[in-house]
Protein backbone atom coordinates (compact mmCIF):
# COMPACT_ATOMS: atom_id res chain seq x y z
CA UNK A 1 0.00 0.00 0.00
CA UNK A 2 1.52 3.31 -1.05
CA UNK A 3 -0.45 5.55 1.30
CA UNK A 4 -1.56 5.24 4.92
CA UNK A 5 -5.13 4.48 5.90
CA UNK A 6 -6.45 6.62 8.71
CA UNK A 7 -9.70 5.60 10.46
CA UNK A 8 -12.27 8.31 9.83
CA UNK A 9 -12.83 8.90 13.54
CA UNK A 10 -9.32 10.35 13.75
CA UNK A 11 -9.59 12.75 10.82
CA UNK A 12 -10.61 15.63 13.05
CA UNK A 13 -7.36 15.24 14.96
CA UNK A 14 -5.28 15.09 11.80
CA UNK A 15 -6.88 18.32 10.62
CA UNK A 16 -5.84 20.11 13.79
CA UNK A 17 -8.79 19.30 16.04
CA UNK A 18 -6.41 18.38 18.87
CA UNK A 19 -3.12 16.59 19.38
CA UNK A 20 -3.55 14.53 22.49
CA UNK A 21 -4.09 11.09 20.94
CA UNK A 22 -1.51 10.71 18.24
CA UNK A 23 -0.28 7.63 20.07
CA UNK A 24 -3.40 5.81 18.89
CA UNK A 25 -2.25 5.94 15.24
CA UNK A 26 -0.48 2.94 13.74
CA UNK A 27 3.22 3.09 14.76
CA UNK A 28 4.33 2.24 11.22
CA UNK A 29 2.59 5.36 9.95
CA UNK A 30 4.00 7.83 12.50
CA UNK A 31 6.77 8.92 10.15
CA UNK A 32 4.17 10.06 7.63
CA UNK A 33 1.68 11.51 10.04
CA UNK A 34 4.38 13.70 11.59
CA UNK A 35 4.51 15.58 8.30
CA UNK A 36 0.85 16.55 8.36
CA UNK A 37 0.34 20.32 8.63
CA UNK A 38 0.27 21.58 12.19
CA UNK A 39 -2.54 23.77 13.48
CA UNK A 40 -3.34 25.40 16.76
CA UNK A 41 -4.93 23.18 19.36
CA UNK A 42 -8.71 23.22 19.19
CA UNK A 43 -10.67 21.26 21.82
CA UNK A 44 -12.92 18.84 19.96
CA UNK A 45 -14.30 15.40 20.60
CA UNK A 46 -11.88 12.92 18.97
CA UNK A 47 -14.17 9.89 18.85
CA UNK A 48 -15.70 10.33 15.39
CA UNK A 49 -15.51 12.74 12.50
CA UNK A 50 -17.96 15.52 13.06
CA UNK A 51 -18.41 16.79 9.55
CA UNK A 52 -19.60 20.21 10.71
CA UNK A 53 -16.27 20.74 12.52
CA UNK A 54 -14.57 20.42 9.18
CA UNK A 55 -17.09 22.45 7.21
CA UNK A 56 -17.28 25.30 9.69
CA UNK A 57 -14.31 26.57 11.68
CA UNK A 58 -15.16 28.77 14.66
CA UNK A 59 -12.17 30.89 13.74
CA UNK A 60 -13.20 31.03 10.09
CA UNK A 61 -9.95 29.35 9.08
CA UNK A 62 -9.95 26.57 6.51
CA UNK A 63 -7.48 23.68 7.00
CA UNK A 64 -4.39 23.79 4.83
CA UNK A 65 -3.76 21.17 2.18
CA UNK A 66 -1.41 18.28 2.91
CA UNK A 67 2.08 18.27 1.40
CA UNK A 68 2.25 16.76 -2.08
CA UNK A 69 3.67 13.38 -1.09
CA UNK A 70 1.10 10.64 -0.48
CA UNK A 71 -2.63 11.14 0.08
CA UNK A 72 -4.20 9.92 3.30
CA UNK A 73 -6.71 7.16 2.58
CA UNK A 74 -9.82 7.31 4.77
CA UNK A 75 -12.14 4.34 5.22
CA UNK A 76 -15.55 5.44 6.46
CA UNK A 77 -18.72 3.55 7.33
CA UNK A 78 -22.24 4.32 8.45
CA UNK A 79 -24.08 7.19 6.83
CA UNK A 80 -22.36 8.39 3.66
CA UNK A 81 -20.45 11.68 4.03
CA UNK A 82 -22.31 14.64 2.51
CA UNK A 83 -21.14 15.48 -1.01
CA UNK A 84 -20.19 18.96 0.15
CA UNK A 85 -17.84 17.50 2.76
CA UNK A 86 -16.16 15.22 0.22
CA UNK A 87 -15.71 18.11 -2.18
CA UNK A 88 -13.84 20.00 0.57
CA UNK A 89 -11.78 17.12 1.95
CA UNK A 90 -10.31 15.65 -1.20
CA UNK A 91 -8.54 18.78 -2.54
CA UNK A 92 -6.68 18.83 0.79
CA UNK A 93 -5.12 15.42 0.15
CA UNK A 94 -7.63 13.02 1.74
CA UNK A 95 -9.12 10.17 -0.30
CA UNK A 96 -12.36 8.73 1.07
CA UNK A 97 -13.60 5.16 0.52
CA UNK A 98 -17.03 4.18 1.80
CA UNK A 99 -17.57 0.74 3.34
CA UNK A 100 -20.55 -1.03 4.90
CA UNK A 101 -20.69 -3.72 7.52
CA UNK A 102 -22.24 -5.01 10.70
CA UNK A 103 -21.01 -6.83 13.79
CA UNK A 104 -23.16 -9.78 12.64
CA UNK A 105 -21.23 -9.81 9.35
CA UNK A 106 -17.81 -9.83 11.06
CA UNK A 107 -17.09 -6.24 10.13
CA UNK A 108 -16.97 -4.75 6.62
CA UNK A 109 -19.07 -6.63 4.07
CA UNK A 110 -19.17 -4.14 1.19
CA UNK A 111 -16.76 -1.56 -0.13
CA UNK A 112 -17.19 1.11 -2.78
CA UNK A 113 -14.38 -0.03 -5.06
CA UNK A 114 -13.35 2.96 -7.13
CA UNK A 115 -13.33 2.65 -10.93
CA UNK A 116 -10.63 4.48 -12.86
CA UNK A 117 -13.16 5.68 -15.45
CA UNK A 118 -14.95 7.65 -12.72
CA UNK A 119 -11.96 10.01 -12.43
CA UNK A 120 -13.13 11.74 -15.61
CA UNK A 121 -16.55 12.57 -14.16
CA UNK A 122 -17.45 15.95 -12.61
CA UNK A 123 -16.64 16.21 -8.90
CA UNK A 124 -20.30 16.27 -7.90
CA UNK A 125 -20.94 12.97 -9.73
CA UNK A 126 -17.83 11.48 -8.13
CA UNK A 127 -19.17 12.45 -4.69
CA UNK A 128 -22.46 10.72 -5.46
CA UNK A 129 -20.60 7.55 -6.47
CA UNK A 130 -18.49 7.66 -3.30
CA UNK A 131 -21.69 7.68 -1.25
CA UNK A 132 -22.53 4.16 -2.46
CA UNK A 133 -21.74 1.15 -0.31
CA UNK A 134 -20.42 -0.72 -3.32
CA UNK A 135 -19.80 -4.40 -3.92
CA UNK A 136 -19.18 -7.35 -1.61
CA UNK A 137 -15.74 -8.16 -0.27
CA UNK A 138 -14.18 -11.56 -0.93
CA UNK A 139 -15.16 -13.11 2.42
CA UNK A 140 -18.88 -12.49 1.82
CA UNK A 141 -20.57 -15.12 -0.35
CA UNK A 142 -23.58 -13.11 -1.46
CA UNK A 143 -25.30 -9.77 -1.02
CA UNK A 144 -28.65 -8.79 -2.48
CA UNK A 145 -31.56 -6.40 -2.13
CA UNK A 146 -34.88 -8.23 -1.83
CA UNK A 147 -38.58 -7.70 -1.44
CA UNK A 148 -39.08 -9.34 1.96
CA UNK A 149 -42.63 -10.45 1.17
CA UNK A 150 -41.63 -12.48 -1.89
CA UNK A 151 -37.85 -12.72 -1.30
CA UNK A 152 -37.45 -11.80 -4.96
CA UNK A 153 -34.49 -9.65 -5.94
CA UNK A 154 -35.34 -6.06 -6.82
CA UNK A 155 -34.50 -4.78 -10.32
CA UNK A 156 -31.02 -3.34 -10.73
CA UNK A 157 -32.39 0.07 -11.65
CA UNK A 158 -31.07 2.21 -8.78
CA UNK A 159 -34.65 3.10 -7.84
CA UNK A 160 -36.54 0.05 -6.56
CA UNK A 161 -35.95 -0.28 -2.83
CA UNK A 162 -35.79 -3.46 -0.80
CA UNK A 163 -34.01 -4.85 2.24
CA UNK A 164 -30.29 -5.52 2.08
CA UNK A 165 -29.61 -9.20 2.81
CA UNK A 166 -26.34 -11.09 3.28
CA UNK A 167 -25.18 -14.67 3.48
CA UNK A 168 -21.90 -16.51 3.68
CA UNK A 169 -19.44 -18.03 6.13
CA UNK A 170 -18.62 -14.61 7.57
CA UNK A 171 -22.21 -14.12 8.78
CA UNK A 172 -22.94 -15.01 12.40
CA UNK A 173 -24.75 -18.21 13.33
CA UNK A 174 -27.09 -16.40 15.69
CA UNK A 175 -27.47 -14.30 18.82
CA UNK A 176 -26.19 -15.89 22.01
CA UNK A 177 -29.02 -17.62 23.87
CA UNK A 178 -31.65 -15.66 21.96
CA UNK A 179 -33.39 -17.91 19.46
CA UNK A 180 -36.29 -15.49 19.04
CA UNK A 181 -33.99 -12.70 17.85
CA UNK A 182 -32.01 -15.16 15.72
CA UNK A 183 -35.12 -16.45 13.95
CA UNK A 184 -36.24 -12.88 13.30
CA UNK A 185 -32.84 -11.97 11.82
CA UNK A 186 -32.84 -14.70 9.14
CA UNK A 187 -35.15 -15.66 6.29
CA UNK A 188 -34.53 -18.43 3.78
CA UNK A 189 -30.88 -18.52 4.83
CA UNK A 190 -30.38 -14.77 4.33
CA UNK A 191 -29.40 -12.42 7.14
CA UNK A 192 -31.74 -9.42 7.22
CA UNK A 193 -29.72 -6.28 7.88
CA UNK A 194 -32.64 -3.95 8.57
CA UNK A 195 -31.22 -1.54 5.98
CA UNK A 196 -33.15 -0.47 2.90
CA UNK A 197 -31.22 -0.04 -0.32
CA UNK A 198 -31.14 -0.19 -4.11
CA UNK A 199 -28.82 -1.81 -6.65
CA UNK A 200 -27.63 0.30 -9.56
CA UNK A 201 -27.27 -1.07 -13.11
CA UNK A 202 -23.51 -1.43 -12.57
CA UNK A 203 -24.15 -3.77 -9.62
CA UNK A 204 -23.15 -1.27 -6.93
CA UNK A 205 -25.38 -1.20 -3.88
CA UNK A 206 -26.52 1.99 -2.18
CA UNK A 207 -28.23 2.29 1.19
CA UNK A 208 -31.29 4.49 1.22
CA UNK A 209 -32.24 4.20 4.88
CA UNK A 210 -32.73 2.06 7.93
CA UNK A 211 -36.05 0.24 7.51
CA UNK A 212 -37.33 1.89 10.70
CA UNK A 213 -36.37 5.34 9.37
CA UNK A 214 -38.19 5.10 6.03
CA UNK A 215 -41.07 7.59 5.98
CA UNK A 216 -44.28 6.24 4.43
CA UNK A 217 -46.32 9.21 3.28
CA UNK A 218 -49.54 8.54 1.39
CA UNK A 219 -48.20 5.19 0.22
CA UNK A 220 -44.90 6.67 -1.00
CA UNK A 221 -41.64 5.51 0.58
CA UNK A 222 -39.41 8.47 1.43
CA UNK A 223 -35.74 7.93 2.22
CA UNK A 224 -34.68 10.17 5.09
CA UNK A 225 -31.05 9.78 3.95
CA UNK A 226 -31.90 11.04 0.46
CA UNK A 227 -33.77 14.02 1.88
CA UNK A 228 -30.91 14.80 4.27
CA UNK A 229 -28.38 14.70 1.44
CA UNK A 230 -30.35 17.40 -0.39
CA UNK A 231 -30.64 19.56 2.73
CA UNK A 232 -26.90 19.28 3.38
CA UNK A 233 -26.35 21.10 0.09
CA UNK A 234 -28.13 24.18 1.43
CA UNK A 235 -25.36 26.72 2.12
CA UNK A 236 -26.67 27.59 5.60
CA UNK A 237 -27.30 24.05 6.87
CA UNK A 238 -24.65 22.66 9.19
CA UNK A 239 -26.38 19.49 10.39
CA UNK A 240 -29.72 17.89 9.61
CA UNK A 241 -31.76 14.83 10.54
CA UNK A 242 -35.10 13.88 9.01
CA UNK A 243 -37.68 11.70 10.75
CA UNK A 244 -41.32 10.73 10.31
CA UNK A 245 -43.97 12.98 11.77
CA UNK A 246 -47.64 11.96 12.11
CA UNK A 247 -49.87 13.55 9.48
CA UNK A 248 -53.70 13.49 9.59
CA UNK A 249 -54.07 12.81 5.85
CA UNK A 250 -50.85 11.14 4.71
CA UNK A 251 -50.20 9.01 7.79
CA UNK A 252 -46.61 10.24 7.99
CA UNK A 253 -44.72 13.19 6.58
CA UNK A 254 -41.08 14.30 6.78
CA UNK A 255 -39.97 16.53 9.63
CA UNK A 256 -36.50 18.06 9.34
CA UNK A 257 -34.45 19.01 12.40
CA UNK A 258 -31.82 21.50 11.31
CA UNK A 259 -28.74 23.09 12.86
CA UNK A 260 -27.80 26.27 11.03
CA UNK A 261 -24.33 27.61 10.47
CA UNK A 262 -23.28 30.58 12.55
CA UNK A 263 -23.66 33.81 10.61
CA UNK A 264 -20.31 35.06 9.40
CA UNK A 265 -21.61 38.60 9.01
CA UNK A 266 -24.24 40.65 10.85
CA UNK A 267 -25.67 41.52 7.44
CA UNK A 268 -26.42 37.88 6.58
CA UNK A 269 -30.10 37.07 6.29
CA UNK A 270 -31.50 34.69 8.89
CA UNK A 271 -32.59 31.39 7.35
CA UNK A 272 -36.22 30.59 8.17
CA UNK A 273 -38.43 27.52 7.98
CA UNK A 274 -40.03 28.96 4.85
CA UNK A 275 -36.58 29.31 3.24
CA UNK A 276 -35.74 25.65 3.88
CA UNK A 277 -39.11 24.43 2.60
CA UNK A 278 -38.82 26.62 -0.51
CA UNK A 279 -35.35 25.18 -1.14
CA UNK A 280 -36.74 21.63 -0.85
CA UNK A 281 -39.56 22.40 -3.27
CA UNK A 282 -36.97 23.41 -5.86
CA UNK A 283 -34.87 20.27 -5.40
CA UNK A 284 -37.28 17.47 -4.43
CA UNK A 285 -40.53 15.89 -5.58
CA UNK A 286 -43.51 17.48 -3.85
CA UNK A 287 -44.30 14.43 -1.70
CA UNK A 288 -40.76 14.49 -0.23
CA UNK A 289 -40.83 18.11 0.91
CA UNK A 290 -40.80 18.37 4.75
CA UNK A 291 -44.06 19.58 6.26
CA UNK A 292 -42.16 20.93 9.24
CA UNK A 293 -38.66 22.29 9.87
CA UNK A 294 -37.43 22.60 13.46
CA UNK A 295 -34.26 24.55 14.23
CA UNK A 296 -32.07 23.31 17.09
CA UNK A 297 -28.78 24.57 18.53
CA UNK A 298 -27.48 21.01 18.18
CA UNK A 299 -28.83 17.55 17.38
CA UNK A 300 -29.12 14.98 20.18
CA UNK A 301 -26.31 12.44 19.94
CA UNK A 302 -24.97 9.37 21.70
CA UNK A 303 -21.56 9.27 23.39
CA UNK A 304 -20.12 8.25 20.00
CA UNK A 305 -21.85 11.23 18.35
CA UNK A 306 -24.42 9.16 16.48
CA UNK A 307 -27.60 11.19 15.96
CA UNK A 308 -30.40 9.91 18.19
CA UNK A 309 -33.28 9.74 15.75
CA UNK A 310 -35.44 7.97 18.34
CA UNK A 311 -35.40 11.15 20.42
CA UNK A 312 -36.17 13.28 17.37
CA UNK A 313 -39.07 10.99 16.44
CA UNK A 314 -40.51 11.51 19.91
CA UNK A 315 -40.25 15.27 19.46
CA UNK A 316 -41.85 15.07 16.02
CA UNK A 317 -44.83 13.14 17.39
CA UNK A 318 -45.62 16.07 19.68
CA UNK A 319 -45.86 18.52 16.78
CA UNK A 320 -49.38 19.62 15.85
CA UNK A 321 -49.53 19.56 12.06
CA UNK A 322 -51.60 22.30 10.46
CA UNK A 323 -53.05 21.28 7.11
CA UNK A 324 -52.35 23.94 4.50
CA UNK A 325 -54.36 24.59 1.35
CA UNK A 326 -51.61 22.94 -0.71
CA UNK A 327 -51.91 19.83 1.47
CA UNK A 328 -55.66 19.80 0.89
CA UNK A 329 -55.07 20.06 -2.85
CA UNK A 330 -52.67 17.10 -2.65
CA UNK A 331 -55.34 15.09 -0.84
CA UNK A 332 -57.90 16.00 -3.52
CA UNK A 333 -55.41 15.06 -6.26
CA UNK A 334 -54.66 11.75 -4.53
CA UNK A 335 -58.34 10.84 -4.18
CA UNK A 336 -58.94 11.82 -7.83
CA UNK A 337 -56.02 9.68 -9.02
CA UNK A 338 -57.22 6.72 -6.96
CA UNK A 339 -60.71 7.12 -8.48
CA UNK A 340 -59.31 7.22 -12.03
CA UNK A 341 -57.15 4.16 -11.31
CA UNK A 342 -60.17 2.27 -9.96
CA UNK A 343 -62.20 3.13 -13.08
CA UNK A 344 -59.38 1.95 -15.34
CA UNK A 345 -59.50 -1.47 -13.69
CA UNK A 346 -63.23 -1.94 -14.42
Amino acid sequence: MDSPYVPLQWLDLHLGGGGTRWDQCLPAQHHRLRHLPQHQETPRDPHVLRSHNFQHSPRGQAPRALPDHHPIQILTGGAPPPARLLEKIEPLGFKVTHAYGLTEATGPALVCEWQAKWNKLPKQEQSMLKARQGISILTLAEVDVKDLETMASVPHDGKTMGEIVLRGSSIMKGYFKDMKATDKAFKNGWFLTGDVGVIHPDGYLEIKDRSKDVIISGGENISSVELESVLYKHPNVLEVAVVAMPHPHWGESPCAFVVLRSNNSPNDDVTTEADIIAYCRKNLPRFMVPKKVVFLPELPKTSTLKIQKCELRARAKAINVVISSSDNQQVIDAHYNEHILALSRL
